[in-house]
């Protein structure tokens, strides 16, 4: 009989171990493939603004893969602030693919470098890629009740945090100070109207939290929400408050899962400054 139960075990745990390391072949997989898709993406869909390696949009230059989280090959000094983006996207091309796209999120020395797109509801592109096809990464994506076009007062952009580092996983590397003195801005990109994202904000909560509340135009509220987002934030901003603060600005909010209690979430808020540009082509 003892025999007997130590076969049975032995069997069973065969069976849990073949199937740990099958499941982990799959997410591996997945990963890369998640990481294939998103560097083609930026290689067939965006370029240096510069145009400097092959000369436009599709081309193979500095725009065309992510960058070392760790803040390496990022912009320094007075790139940080510039009044152009770095990069350019040929949107008639991305929404051919989709049009569902209204965006493009870049975030120079990060692994943030993705299109932006906006479904019928919140679960649309929780499970798939910019192309419509499922992919455990899903896609960057805006709250469905928010405006397409980024004309709300605060637009919430969701992203999931990767094992792997990709999609929004960076988020929470803002709690260090060292980090947004590294990366104080983000862009934002879209088919009309180009923005820097002047982040002045970052910390952890709950995904049930009033951080999620959407304002469509300027009130008091709105302020006495970004006053209190600011004074919970891990970093200190080198934005001044007044811009950090007013209503009359226009907002996002970038969010993703963190672990460090149940529905956790990691946030970061930024001023949206409109650019003289539209895809990273300046205006005439």
């Amino acid at each position: 009989m003892g025999r007997k139960i130590r076969r049975t075990l032995m069997i069973i745990l065969g069976a849990v171990f073949l199937f740990s390391v099958c499941f982990i072949i799959v997410v591996r997989y997945e990963y890369r493939a998640n990481e294939a898709l998103y560097e083609g993406a930026a290689r067939q869909y965006t370029a240096a603004a510069s145009g400097d390696a092959s000369g436009g949009i599709g081309g193979s230059g500095p725009a065309g893969g992510q960058d070392d989280a760790s803040g390496q090959g990022g912009p320094t000094g007075e790139d940080f602030f510039a009044d152009l983006p770095p990069i350019a996207v040929d949107f008639q091309a991305l929404q051919a693919v989709n049009e569902d796209v209204c965006g493009w999120l870049y975030c120079g020395g990060t692994p943030i470098n993705y299109p932006v797109l906006q479904g019928e509801d919140n679960d649309a592109y929780l499970h798939h890629s910019y192309d419509k096809a499922y992919a455990g990464a899903g896609s960057i994506f805006v709250e469905a009740l928010n405006s397409r076009d980024f004309a709300d007062a605060n637009t919430i952009v969701y992203g999931h945090h990767m094992r792997d580092g990709s999609m929004f996983a960076c988020l929470d590397k803002w709690a260090q100070e060292g980090f947004y003195e590294s990366h104080p801005v983000a862009w934002l990109l879209t088919p009309k109207q180009d923005y820097r994202i002047d982040l002045f904000a970052g910390y952890t909560t709950s995904g049930y939290s009033d951080t999620y509340t959407i304002f469509t135009g300027p009130c008091g509220e709105l302020e006495e929400y970004l006053e209190r987002s600011m004074g919970q934030s891990d970093f200190a901003s080198g934005i001044p408050k007044e811009a950090a603060t007013d209503p009359q600005n226009r907002y996002v909010v970038l969010s993703t899962c963190a672990y460090v209690f149940t529905d956790a979430r990691y946030v970061l808020h930024g001023v949206l400054v409109p650019v003289d540009s539209a895809g990273g082509v300046p205006f005439p």
